[in-house]
């Protein structure tokens, strides 16, 4: 009787491992076998940075769908998001394999900020139902696939803060669901190729070494966020902007632009309007009231009266630039009301402003009108770049005048 029921125990046991091992392949089973194969030599082309443990979890043994970063639906992988998507994250290392293809229906797929090197794989091009796609601040090098451009259905192209080299492929341009691209802080070069998709809100192309014209079909009308600043782009822009009526965030700044400024442009619903350094030329004419909090069109090459409808910007930046007459006394008016933080005036060929010599500047405000042709009539701390002259020499007031 004793023997019997060891061997009931032993042959529990023995159904129990075998059933455990059922479960084991039936949960392996569970993932398309190609899905399986790539996530191995994608997990083979990468390591975690000292500190991160987002791999600890991809053992495959088990069922891959329970992997940190791996979502599925049935026996597919739909979202690939690599590394820990925690602030501070040291993320990860190694290269992007080109066997991410093979994940047929993947839909989304991310890399979190690390030291990842190489280029994007071409194989990207095979995944049609792709419409997130996210690799950012790593080491990403050499140029974007123009194949990028068979992503019919993508929606958000984000390779910012990389080493990206070559153009941006005019392939790109013309993916009609494309929402967001955001290609900063690269080494792109060339010109802004036509985007087409009237989808599109956020263009942010900053800090690369883009040069040519923006022509007015470049832009689509839909964008709401535009970022162009810290390249070589060159031409006029009036055109293009006149175009928007949707802007929110518009930032032009560190180019070659030139032409006039549009009025329009200070009717957008934006909160700081940043057109500085650039070769921007004529009097600067506001339609109405500016209700904008922060305006800089420094270090242009700008002329004409300063417009009085500028008093009711908090941070106004007109220095070195063309500037003549008098300093409209709304702006003087509204500086002593602590209503305006900045104004800064210096560098320009202004002639007057009507303020009291013992007037008080108050503390949470900053006025500079050195280097003009007048002799400031109170004494106001500068920024360092504006020199120590206080006065434009008369020959130069003399010949701006004549």
């Amino acid at each position: 009787m004793l023997k019997q029921r060891t061997w009931v125990a032993v042959a529990a046991v023995v159904v129990g491992f075998q059933l455990l091992g059922m479960c084991n392949l039936f949960a392996l089973a569970m993932l398309d076998p190609l899905d399986f194969l790539a996530l191995q030599s994608i997990r083979k082309g990468l390591e975690d940075l000292p500190g991160s443990n987002f791999f600890a979890s991809w053992d495959f043994t088990s069922d891959p769908c329970n992997f940190a970063g791996v979502y599925c639906d049935s026996d597919k992988v739909l979202a690939l998001n690599l590394g820990d998507p925690r602030a501070g994250s040291p993320g990860l290392t190694g290269h992007l394999d080109p066997a991410i293809g093979k994940l047929s229906a993947l839909v989304e797929f991310t890399v979190v900020p690390g030291r990842i090197i190489g280029s994007l794989p071409q194989t990207l091009s095979q995944l049609k139902n792709l419409r997130f796609l996210a690799v950012s601040r790593n080491f990403i090098s050499g140029e974007i696939p123009a194949t990028l451009g068979q992503l019919r259905v993508l929606q958000t192209l984000d390779l910012s803060y990389n080493q990206l080299t070559g153009g941006i492929p005019r392939s790109i341009g013309t993916l009609p669901a494309l929402s967001n691209v955001i290609l900063c802080h690269n080494r792109l070069s060339g010109t802004v190729p036509p985007l087409l998709s009237q989808t599109l809100t956020r263009l942010d192309l900053k800090h690369n070494d883009l040069s040519g014209s923006i022509s007015p079909s470049s832009l689509p009308p839909s964008l709401q966020y535009l970022s162009l600043s810290w390249n070589r782009l060159s031409g006029t822009v009036d055109r293009a902007l006149t175009r928007m009526n949707r802007l929110n965030y518009l930032d032009l700044s560190m180019n070659r632009f030139s032409g006039c400024i549009p009025g329009r442009v200070f009717t957008f619903p934006i909160t700081n309007l940043q057109l500085q350094r650039n070769s921007f030329t004529g009097p600067v004419q506001p339609p109405s009231q500016v209700t904008i909090t922060t305006v800089d069109l420094s270090f242009n090459r700008l002329s004409g009266q300063i417009s009085p409808l500028f008093s009711t910007v908090q941070n106004l930046y007109l220095n070195n630039n063309r500037f003549i007459g008098h300093v409209p006394a709304t702006l003087v008016d509204r500086l002593l009301a602590a209503n305006i933080q900045i104004l800064y005036l210096q560098h320009n060929y202004l002639t007057g402003i009507e303020i009291n010599p013992t007037a008080s500047i108050p503390l949470s405000s900053s006025l500079c009108l050195q280097y003009n042709c007048m002799v400031p009539p109170v004494q106001t701390p500068c920024p360092l770049k504006a020199g120590k002259q206080k006065t434009r020499p008369t020959a130069q007031c003399v010949e701006w005048k004549g």
